[in-house]
């Protein structure tokens, strides 16, 4: 099959591998489509996998290829969304249903080989078969808005809650703007960098979207009940409690690559404000993959949460290496990017 295999740091290129086979339990999934995580960049063109060589991507949907030895519930041809996470189930967290804290996990696309490539095998009791009519590229789209609906719900966010989401204009960014209206915010700030992104963010429910520290300083007021932090720049995350409001809720899901450091002012601002300051890891509860998961699907498949808006870019698998590198080196605008590894023909999903 064709896959792209990263080599080492920089090192991407498209060959032809072994197909994979489905062990008892298993599936052989033929991947619809795999988008790319910020993670993916940092990866890829920066910090390096756990393993080498590697096949990159773990936010994809699939179609059901081939059945292994003992799988029942499924069948050839279903659309599955795929938890990109392969919990132990024996460590303590896990006994706990704590699934995003498993102590000996596996990952598609960074620990095993992912989905930029044209199949995948993997456990079958782990996926989620699609509702009917939802589309593939929706389903590849679940882990990112399952990412920010397990921040969201570490926060005390409710009806009339005054919002920021920094990084607003980013997947995550834009899931965390909707459910934030779902949930009732009455007041949802984005804040990014470039008037396209806030565009975007307006798109998804922002009542006010912002692109500027000037623009931010004018609007903050009292500060926000609950502050989203996703993007992973430490001088955002600084920031970001410094927007906070009196006993508001910080929570970081954004991966920096340098040290964070809270400004003395801000660090007041923490203790006197008694502001909590919180990490929020993966999307996954119990029973697997949790509620994040079932809930998006829900939210997705009944209109409430919108996705086609926030994808700028629609590829094939070649182009993985040269688009992937672009974005981190930021010389080319996106939000949401999607690779077809086999064509962009998708067929209707109507089991």
């Amino acid at each position: 099959m064709k896959a792209v295999v990263m080599h080492a740091v920089g090192d991407i290129r498209v060959e032809e591998i072994d197909k994979p086979v489905a062990g008892p339990g298993e599936v052989v999934m033929k991947v619809a489509v795999c988008g790319v995580c910020g993670s993916d960049m940092d990866r890829m063109f920066k910090k390096g996998p756990h393993k080498l060589p590697l096949v990159c991507g773990h936010e994809f949907s699939a179609y059901i290829e081939e059945l292994g030895e003992g799988v029942e519930g499924f069948a050839v041809g279903d659309l599955v969304t795929v938890p990109p996470m392969l919990p132990c189930f024996a460590c303590e967290p896990c006994t706990q249903g704590h699934f995003s804290l498993c102590e000996d996990y596996d990952y598609y696309g960074s620990r095993r080989n992912g989905a930029y490539a044209e199949y995948v095998a993997g456990p079958a009791n782990l996926l989620l078969k699609v509702p009917a009519g939802l589309d593939a590229r929706a389903a590849a789209m679940v882990d990112p808005a399952a990412i920010a609906l397990h921040a969201i719900w570490r926060t005390k966010l409710t009806t009339g809650s005054r919002v920021a989401v920094m990084g607003g204009g980013g997947p995550i960014g834009l899931f965390a703007v909707q459910w934030a209206r779902i949930m009732g915010a009455t007041d949802i700030v984005a804040v990014d960098v470039s008037e396209e992104k806030a565009a975007l963010a307006r798109q998804a429910g922002a009542t006010t979207a912002v692109s500027s520290p000037e623009q931010l300083a004018d609007i903050v007021g009292r500060g926000f009940d609950v502050v989203v932090e996703t993007t992973g720049v430490p001088a955002v995350a600084d920031q970001a409690v410094g927007i906070a409001a009196r006993h508001g809720d910080v929570t970081l899901i954004g991966i920096p690559n340098a040290p964070v450091e809270i400004s003395a002012a801000n660090w007041a601002r923490l203790m006197r404000l008694e502001i909590n300051i919180c990490g929020s890891w993966n999307s996954f509860s119990a029973p697997f993959p949790g509620a994040e998961w079932t809930t998006t699907l829900d939210h997705m498949a009944n209109g409430n949460l919108q996705w086609e808006f926030m994808i700028t870019h629609e590829e094939p698998l070649e182009k993985v290496g040269e688009t992937i590198r672009a974005m981190s080196e930021r010389t080319i605008h996106s939000s949401k990017v999607m690779f077809f590894p086999n064509g962009m023909d998708l067929p209707v999903n109507e089991a």
